[in-house]
């Protein structure tokens, strides 16, 4: 069973796997440099990177078809710790990263991905469709109209193509077509060599150079913290974001480990630490890749571009890159949510405006999302924490009944004590809690302070129809209370 489960991850879809990896390679190039360029180091440093990572993500990765390589929010991590200490503590802090995600995924943390709400999600990937066609605006900044012309151009091959045929991917013919258009006509705008200069080496592997000591690991440890952490978000909901549109499962806790292999490697063989990247793994998506086999190619058609075809691909003009990755954007985002965004709950679509205006504030997409998810669990708990008192008075037996409906925790046992009429003209009182569950000590510490007030007024009070669970925590924490005084 596992070896035919491989076989299809692998050979299941070769012809469309091979031509999506090419195009994902050539997408890759500009991608990294911009990125290296972000974090303060040579170009190659994140072409080593994307090449290691794509290579390794492949075979231990958990999820098929995505693309993980250098990224720009990665990247800003970075700065600083650069900017101090220079580049071999980045490599130093890349291999610590990985090591902090292999321990997530052996604690199988990755499993709380399944806490981010869908207003989060939604938030998260219009957030970065938005990020991703902003970021292509500065390529725009001093060209001529012809290169408004090319991009067009080039979104029409894309659009267009697929209704000729669907056997080669539109998004490698409008770079091949647009990059000939340019060569043959020898027309000025910019291109790949222009974002950096690319030497034809293949990546070496060395131990970074730097001391051995508690003190380097003082100093990397914050950023590998933070790398790790942000590196999982964008991975995991990078791949929740490919299950829905390939319709298909990924083990996230393999793919946290598999991340924490590959970005070892990466710091080893002289590359920065990365992760899954949306952008490239949506392009890898709608050029037909499914299967590991595209991430491999992505990979190695990287380096195989670099060192064998270095003199090309420096004149592959921008315009083309540009226009796949305006196309990207365009179907990144999820306009159906848009436009349903008048008919879903007040709180969801505040939610998903919450999470895109700190992401493109920030420009860190972590910190959108974990804004949405403490937003989310703020209005989760507004709207339980209702609680309904009902009473029933028994004249003959000198009885009030109350009957609790509800979610009693700490945010709503406030105003549920509140219910309570504490100086009654009965002997006792009875609270039926059949329809109300306990959850924490500050629901069993206000049923406490409802007994202790009645029973200054001289009234008796029982509780009844308490769950197993409710009644189990009742009596744990009650009588811990009672015992500790």
């Amino acid at each position: 069973m596992r070896i035919e489960r491989l076989k299809q991850e692998w050979f299941g879809n070769v012809k469309g796997d091979v031509l999506a990896g090419i195009v994902v390679a050539l997408a890759l190039i500009p991608e990294a440099i911009a990125f290296s360029i972000i974090a303060g180091v040579d170009p190659m440093i994140g072409l080593y990177a994307s090449f290691c990572i794509a290579i390794v993500i492949a075979f231990v990765g958990g999820r098929p078809g995505m693309i993980s390589a250098a990224t720009g929010a990665m990247a800003m991590l970075m700065v600083n710790l650069v900017a101090l200490h220079g580049l071999e503590y980045l490599l130093a802090a890349t291999i610590l990263t990985g090591l902090i995600q292999i321990i997530i995924g052996i604690f199988k943390l990755a499993e709380l991905m399944k806490f981010v709400p869908r207003s989060v999600m939604i938030g998260f990937v219009n957030a970065l469709a938005i990020v991703i066609f902003t970021a292509q605006l500065q390529h725009f900044v001093g060209e001529s109209w012809i290169m408004y012309a090319l991009v067009g151009l080039t979104l029409a091959i894309i659009y267009l193509f697929p209704k000729i045929t669907k056997a080669v991917p539109a998004t490698l013919v409008a770079i091949i077509v647009i990059t000939a258009i340019v060569m043959i006509g020898d027309i000025g705008v910019r291109n790949v060599g222009d974002m950096g200069n690319l030497s034809k080496q293949l990546p070496v592997f060395l131990f970074p150079q730097v001391p051995f000591s508690f003190e380097t690991f003082m100093i990397i440890f914050p950023y590998s913290l933070s790398l790790a952490i942000v590196g999982l978000i964008e991975t995991l909901l990078t791949s929740n974001l490919l299950d829905d549109m390939t319709n298909t499962d990924s083990n996230k806790n393999r793919e946290a480990r598999g991340q924490g292999i590959a970005n070892i490697v990466a710091g080893l063989f002289g590359g920065m630490a990365g992760c899954a990247m949306i952008g490239q793994s949506v392009i890898n998506v709608k050029s037909g890749g499914r299967g590991r086999l595209s991430t491999f190619v992505a990979g190695a058609f990287l380096m195989f571009l670099i060192v064998v075809l270095g003199d090309f691909v420096v004149q592959i003009p921008m315009a083309a890159l540009v226009g796949v990755m305006i196309m990207v954007s365009i179907s990144t985002f999820d306009w159906a949510a848009m436009k349903n965004i008048r008919n879903v709950p007040r709180t969801d679509a505040v939610v998903m405006i919450i999470t895109v205006g700190i992401v493109l504030a920030t420009n860190n997409l972590s910190l959108g999302v974990l804004a949405g998810v403490l937003l989310s669990a703020i209005f989760f708990a507004v709207k339980i924490s209702k609680v309904r008192v009902q009473d029933t008075l028994d004249v003959q037996a000198g009885k009030r009944v109350y009957y609790v409906k509800g979610q009693l925790f700490f945010a709503s046992v406030s105003d549920f004590v509140d219910k309570f009429n504490f100086i009654d003209e009965v002997k006792q009182v009875e609270i039926d809690l059949t329809h109300a569950q306990l959850w924490d000590s500050s629901a069993t510490g206000a049923l406490d302070k409802i007994e202790l007030k009645f029973s200054q007024n001289n009234i008796t009070v029982r509780f009844i129809g308490l769950n197993k669970e409710s009644q189990q925590l009742k009596n744990r924490i009650s009588g811990a209370t009672r015992s500790s005084n």
